[in-house]
């Protein structure tokens, strides 16, 4: 009743669901069971001997995400991936474990030239862009300051995220007399 908007589209659209995963579900999956199913399908690490037959199959440009480690990069190089972004999948699972900007640093001195390195997890702002840039990544990603966003403002959120970011990141880029973001590793401190 807080919220009859929502409520009325949800009438004419339907309960939200996992699109991209239908195709690969069970029919006739509960949410219930939709734990169950993500467990069973998504656990284990994924190595070599589960990736190699993706890069075998798909001829097109590929990406490995939650890099941490060098082993993981020389890894993705080895099978021949075109890039990997760094990250700890915004902390979600272990908290404690290593920031994604920490990962970077190693990774960027030993491989940058050799696979676009890419970077999530922990970026909010524009001013965060420009320190993951600044670090030596070659781009970065966020989804939870579009989350929230959306969540925020509905259709709208998204457009006005990215003027917030671009905001953001003009400002500190005329701070420090920076012309292209491909220079920011020149002009910012890491």
């Amino acid at each position: 009743m807080g919220r009859p908007e929502w409520a009325l589209k949800t009438l004419v659209h339907g309960q939200p669901a996992f699109e991209t995963l239908k195709p690969y579900m069970p029919k006739d999956l509960n949410m219930a069971q939709l734990g169950q199913f993500m467990n069973k399908t998504f656990s284990g690490r994924l190595n070599e001997e589960r990736i190699a037959p993706i890069r075998d199959k798909w001829k097109g440009k590929l990406v490995l995400k939650g890099v941490a480690s060098e082993e993981d990069v020389e890894m993705a190089i080895r099978l021949g991936f075109d890039g990997v972004i760094v990250s700890n999948h915004g902390g979600r699972q272990l908290d404690a474990g290593q920031s994604a900007i920490a990962s970077l640093h190693p990774i960027v001195e030993k491989y940058k030239g050799q696979i676009k390195v890419m970077m999530d997890s922990g970026i909010r702002s524009g001013v965060d862009v420009a320190r993951t840039l600044a670090s030596g990544a070659d781009f970065t990603f966020l989804g939870r300051t579009f989350m929230y966003s959306v969540a925020a403002l509905g259709n709208q959120g998204g457009n006005h995220a990215i003027s917030l970011l671009k905001i953001q990141l003009q400002q500190v880029m005329e701070q420090v007399c920076c012309e292209r973001v491909e220079d920011f590793p020149n002009h910012l401190i890491k």
